[in-house]
């Protein structure tokens, strides 16, 4: 036995189901699946520039025969959706398994999307753990699903169920050998032809799924009293397990297809049936879709967690009590001290441009005393908008504005906004900023930076070449702490009547380990101004006594001192 994360637990499945090829593209909550995974020398694994990139792999591998895992989050099947609905058509040959993290909350995640939709709209099944031992579990039972069936399994995860730990009981993997691949166009080119005889496939394949999933034992009935009856999957089972252990409970294991049969004897052996479900109504409505009387999202919100006491709660009638005890101090996330994007952000509050940005942690510049964006949509938007804001507003607007977004967010799905601005004669001035890692998920490698997820050598994609090759003329690399320079050139580029691309480079503050003294303020020189607070580092203070910086926070980065214009700031020596 061993304790896991939920997301170790599905990398733990993975190797023991013979997986031989993982891939993926880092996005919380589902980040730390793959690089569990990479930890096993037998399963060859990668981080891929996207998630569509990284499930066309995946696709790849399975027809090839071997037995292959994709993981990301939520959004990023948005981005995976193309390849995803059409190999529903086609089917596998070695099994394929799509995990995809759900963020009720959005703790870290800019919308509350529920994947369930996907399975539904796709005609695939899709499974759902309620603990980490049953994440191992349903890894191995969604490749034998997806091989049985000739299909592509959904494994669905919540933060919950991603972050959180239990115990585990480990086995050895199995001796799966790769398939003999054969040629098929029938099966494996979608044409309109071959597509349309695929459709008949899947629908028989779903019927036969919803048939046999009253059969199986992840879908179980736990009789207990029978006055109140709880259909639950996931984390959602343990609230209400807790709130009401001597309840009836359906607990499904696979969320779709539903088994309408087991659900239909259920809900004939209790008093009063809920359906309890964390954001979308999905099984409630299908459920009073057959004619089951239930009682759901009339108590229950479509935002959000749950917890045990607010099931206890709503279902018991006692008003639920939202405010807290006590007021407590507000904490907005902020910039890491030393962070490069700090810098820029601090730039174009003080140019007063508008920004369309987009998804890493430079997005935290949007927040006072920075203010540097103005829009955050989805990974790659930030240069598309751009774009649009100048065909709605004109040149002149143009000529204020840029599009702000990250190195790895850039290769993602950047690239082809910038093609856009290029084709359809744009002059938009996009900002990229390059801090030499995937930082927000954790500090991932990427293409950029010369290593892959296992830490092996490989080339580096070189941002300038190929920004160069998209047609852009006009391009500069700068350290953003060059505050002058960074004035200069953009301004300058700002009033040209074509396209620009400043590439601000600077390493992450966490993964730049380079030693520098931390600054402290000399109060006989400080006027209190104030103008160091408007870079919105968290290790600089105003304090009764005056303006201080905090040397356990401080890294030395200097961007105050450059800010200051009284030379007030002095190197700490140690």
């Amino acid at each position: 036995m061993e304790l896991m994360l939920g997301n170790k637990a599905v990398a733990r499945g993975a190797y023991e189901s013979g997986v031989k090829v993982a891939t993926a593209y880092p996005g919380t909550p589902s980040t730390e699946i793959t690089e569990y995974i990479a930890n096993y020398d037998e399963i060859y694994t990668e981080w891929s520039p996207n998630e569509k990139i990284a499930l066309e792999v995946a696709i790849g591998a399975s027809i090839a025969g071997g037995r292959a895992i994709v993981s990301m989050k939520h959004v990023g099947l948005n981005v995976a959706a193309d390849p995803l609905f059409t190999v529903s058509y086609t089917g596998v040959n070695g099994g394929l398994v799509v995990v995809v993290a759900d963020d009720p909350g959005m703790h870290s995640s800019q919308n509350e999307q529920d994947s369930r939709y996907y399975a539904r709209a796709a005609h695939i099944p899709m499974l759902e753990p309620a603990d980490s031992q049953e994440a191992k579990d349903f890894v191995r039972l969604a490749f034998e699903i997806s091989e049985k069936y000739d299909t592509p399994v959904l494994l669905r995860l919540t933060t919950r169920i991603s972050h959180s730990q239990s115990l585990v009981s480990l086995d050895e993997p199995l001796p799966i050998s790769i398939k003999e691949y054969t040629k098929n166009p029938q099966k494996n080119v979608m044409m309109p032809g071959m597509a349309r005889k695929r459709h008949v496939f899947v629908e028989k394949r779903m019927k036969g799924l919803a048939n046999d999933s009253c059969e199986f034992e992840i879908n179980r009935i736990e009789m207990g009293n029978r006055k109140i009856g709880i259909i639950t999957s996931g984390i959602v089972y343990q609230y209400a397990k807790e709130a009401f252990p001597e309840a009836s409970f359906l607990k499904l294991g696979m969320v779709h297809p539903l088994p309408k049969d087991l659900i239909l004897d259920f809900a004939s052996r209790v008093e009063t049936l809920y359906v309890l479900e964390e954001l979308e109504p999905i099984i409630e409505e299908q459920v009073k879709s057959w004619g089951i009387p239930a009682i759901g999202k009339e108590l229950f919100s479509v935002q959000g967690e749950y917890t045990a006491n607010m099931i206890e709660q709503a279902i018991s009638g006692i008003a639920v009590n939202t405010q807290p005890a006590e007021e407590l101090p507000n904490r907005p996330p902020v910039l890491c001290p030393g962070c490069p994007h700090r810098a820029v952000f601090h730039t174009l509050n003080r140019l007063k441009l508008t920004a369309t940005g987009d998804i890493g942690c430079y997005t935290l510049g949007t927040l006072s005393p920075l203010e540097g964006l103005d829009t955050c949509v989805c990974m790659g938007a930030s240069i598309g908008m751009a774009h649009g804001f100048e065909k709605v507003r004109g040149k002149d607007f143009a000529k204020k504005m840029v599009g702000v977004i990250g190195d790895s967010t850039f290769i993602h799905s950047g690239i082809g906004g910038l093609i856009d601005i290029v084709y359809n004669k744009g002059i938009s001035t996009i900002l990229i900023l390059d801090n030499s890692i995937t930082a927000m998920t954790g500090h991932q490698d990427n293409p950029s930076t010369g290593r892959t997820i296992k830490g092996e050598e490989a080339p580096i994609l070189d941002l300038v070449t190929l920004v160069k090759a998209v047609g852009i003329n006009n391009i500069h690399v700068l350290d953003p702490f060059d505050l002058e320079a960074s004035r200069k050139i953009l301004r300058d580029e700002l009033e040209k009547e074509e396209p620009s691309v400043i590439i601000f480079r600077r390493p992450c503050a966490l993964l730049d380990k380079s030693e520098s003294l931390p600054l402290r303020i000399v109060s006989e020189k400080c006027k209190n101004c104030g103008l160091c607070m408007s870079i919105g580092c968290p290790a600089i203070q105003k304090l009764d006594e005056g303006m201080v910086i905090d040397d356990a926070l401080c890294n030395g980065c200097g961007l105050c001192e450059r800010v200051c214009r009284f030379n007030a700031m002095e190197r700490v020596d140690l």
